[in-house]
């Protein structure tokens, strides 16, 4: 699994994922809440399956060792 996730999407995903956990613990929203589980998963490891079947990435890619 190579990263496809930048640092600014990464955060928002994390902020995100963290205030749907939140409020639902909170009681301010429904059990729905618990999807952010999600964003904060795909935040904190870098890298969401979505992107990669929409062949999207938000993050630069990487010089690979030995190209030029």
């Amino acid at each position: 699994m190579q990263a496809n996730i930048g640092g600014v999407d990464r955060v928002v995903r994390i902020v995100a994922g963290l205030a749907l956990v939140g409020a639902a613990l909170g009681g301010v929203i429904g059990a729905w809440g618990w999807f952010g589980i999600v964003p904060l998963a795909t935040g904190a490891i870098g890298y969401c399956p979505a992107y990669k079947l929409f062949g999207f990435r938000s993050c630069p890619l990487q010089k690979q060792e030995g190209s030029k």
